[in-house]
């Protein structure tokens, strides 16, 4: 082999050599852009699971499946028979608010009040009218349950209805003042309800405050008694229930 033979094969050889050296690298960059691409494809999956996990607590902290939830045995189960005025059948997937109701018919039951939404099954001609409520408190602190907690009732708003659990409270007169046996007992369905949907005496409100209805009359026109009656739900809110004690 002769001199210049000799150098042109190593000249080959060198850039054969060459040839592989950046095959080689840029394999190797290949590779790391792959990497740095699934590292950074995976740190940001991280990021927008924590920032859904986030709006979860921040939205739905208070979950609670509606239909695992047991009434407590003061209350007493009188469902208004499933129709599209007062009982259309609507899940109702979480409860997120309390809404306070007067029944404005002095003197009546909670059993006639129950009884005159369960009617409105039999409404005829063009105008019909839509009502009811998951509770009705008597004159007496009776409890009566015309709908289950999971499903909706036709008592504020198309808005309101469809997250929130509504009472409505009988009352002796006018004023819409409700008497001791039926104050207490929507302080203890109220303290209730919060304690059992994950709720607090801030998710409790009038009907008044959804619509600007005047209702619970009472509560509307004295603001220091609606006061009262949530300071006094936060304090049962913080009572165990009966079964725990």
């Amino acid at each position: 082999m002769t001199n210049q033979t000799k150098e042109s094969y190593d000249e080959l050889e060198r850039r054969r050599r060459a040839r592989v050296r950046r095959q080689k690298q840029k394999k190797q960059q290949k590779r790391r852009r792959i990497i740095y691409i699934v590292v950074r494809i995976f740190i940001l999956s991280i990021f927008l699971a924590g920032i859904v996990w986030g709006i979860s607590l921040l939205f739905f902290k208070n979950y609670v499946d509606l239909r695992k939830v047991s009434m407590p045995d003061w209350v007493e189960e009188d469902f208004i028979e499933p129709n599209p005025y007062s009982r259309p059948g609507t899940e109702m997937k979480r409860a997120d608010g309390i809404v306070v109701h007067y029944v404005a018919n002095p003197g009546t039951t909670a059993k006639q009040n129950l009884n005159y939404f369960d009617s409105l099954k039999n409404q005829t001609g063009d105008k019909k009218i839509s009502a009811s409520s998951h509770f009705m408190i008597g004159l007496e602190g009776e409890i009566l349950q015309g709908i289950p907690i999971y499903e909706v009732a036709y008592a504020t708003s198309k808005e309101k209805n469809v997250d929130t659990v509504s009472i409505e409270c009988c009352h002796p007169d006018e004023t819409g003042k409700f008497n001791e046996a039926t104050y207490d007992s929507l302080v203890k369905l109220t303290a209730w309800l919060c304690r059992n949907l994950g709720l607090t005496e801030k998710d409790v409100i009038r009907h008044y405050d959804a619509t600007g209805k005047d209702c619970p009359r009472y509560f509307v026109a004295h603001e220091d008694a609606w006061k009262k009656f949530l300071s006094d739900v936060k304090t049962a809110r913080k009572q165990p229930d009966e079964g725990e004690r």
